[in-house]
């Protein structure tokens, strides 16, 4: 599966300077990590995002997002943020932000 290189390229250009970041090949795509936690990833076109439960249905609200369903089922916590929803860059640093936020109050992995 091919996953679109432009937006991990802008993903990279949002966390560069960040040194606790790794990546990781996953679900056909590729997972940006903090700390062994996922925060965010590229599906084919799509932006993932790790919002966790308690911001699912605030982050389901916001233009251009819905569940992530890469299984069939929807899993609450994850978010799917179409093209038109992170191809402006404040519009990618607050979706990358959001999953940030959520994976700082995990423990490390």
């Amino acid at each position: 599966m091919v996953y679109n290189e432009l937006l991990a390229e802008k993903i990279r250009a949002v966390v560069v300077r960040r040194k606790d970041l790794s990546e990781k090949k996953m679900f056909g795509g590729v997972a940006f990590m903090l700390n062994g936690n996922m925060f965010c990833g590229v599906v084919k076109d799509d932006l993932l995002v790790r919002v966790g439960a308690e911001r699912n249905d605030e982050a389901l609200a916001l233009p251009h997002a819905r569940p992530m369903d890469f299984t069939g089922k929807p899993m609450k916590g994850f978010i799917y943020v179409d093209p038109k929803g992170w191809s402006k860059d404040t519009a990618l640093k607050k979706w990358i932000d959001m999953g940030i936020n959520y994976v700082s109050s995990l423990p490390k992995k």
